[in-house]
């Protein structure tokens, strides 16, 4: 339960309240709970939505669209900005990437890479609510978080020190795999049809950006994660309603 909670308090602005700080161990151990997370945090989205079905869909489109931010508290929005910097003014060089992407201020890029998402976002929603798919709301946090412990499994931590450091050292990797598994087969059964187009698109995307990490950086940091969950969610979304549109 413990790495749960350190998990739930790191990816949400829930409050949790834990005995004590956690361990690196224990912070390893939570990598395998991110994606019941995004199950939480999809289900509270679910259940706003089915609460507040009276209103219009583009009001209740925003509504969501504010909740989903308040509940992450824009941790993940963070990494897709400093990716966005690193990615243009790096040009390309390593050490100048990481470096933009620990520097606190948000240049033009990332600014408008945050709106062009979130509009994107918002669209989606929009039409989803609209035509009554509601299970992409559990389905996009949930698929964005699995793919955290994926990314740690299968791609080198780039940085020397940082809480990733912890969760890249003490990845407890059976266990990673074995709820990767269990989850994407969960899913399938549960979802079927659009189950089948969301781990598509979410899977593309994963193996786009990482190649892309491995290819500029060696590896991947944390705003690379964030950037990772950030797109991923809106894929998942945009799949969604392509699929209804189809």
């Amino acid at each position: 339960m413990r790495p749960f909670l350190i998990a739930l308090q790191f990816l949400t602005r829930i409050p949790i309240l834990l005995d004590g700080a956690p361990t690196e161990e224990e912070i390893g151990r939570s990598l395998t709970w991110y994606p019941l997370v995004g199950l939480l945090i999809g289900s509270l989205l679910w259940l706003c939505a089915a609460t507040l079905s009276f209103t219009t869909p583009i009001l209740l489109a925003a509504i969501l669209l504010a909740i989903w931010i308040g509940i992450t508290g824009a941790l993940h929005l963070d990494g897709l900005a400093d990716c966005a910097d690193a990615w243009i003014g790096g040009r390309g060089d390593r050490e100048r990437m990481l470096a933009i992407m620990k520097d606190p201020y948000a240049g033009p890029v990332a600014v408008a890479t945050i709106v062009a998402v979130l509009m994107l976002k918002f669209a989606a929603l929009d039409a989803i609510i609209e035509h009554g798919h509601r299970a992409s709301l559990i389905l996009a946090p949930l698929l964005a978080r699995a793919a955290l412990p994926a990314l740690f499994l299968t791609t080198p931590y780039v940085r020397v020190q940082g809480l990733g450091t912890s969760l890249a050292t003490h990845l407890p990797r059976a266990n990673v795999q074995l709820m990767l598994a269990v989850l994407g087969l969960g899913v399938l059964l549960l979802f079927w049809l659009q189950a089948l187009i969301t781990l598509a698109s979410s899977t593309a995307v994963f193996f786009v950006l990482r190649r892309e990490f491995l290819r500029k950086l060696g590896g991947f940091s944390g705003d690379c994660a964030g950037a990772m969950t950030e797109l991923i969610e809106t894929l998942v979304l945009i799949s969604t309603v392509l699929i209804s549109a189809g």
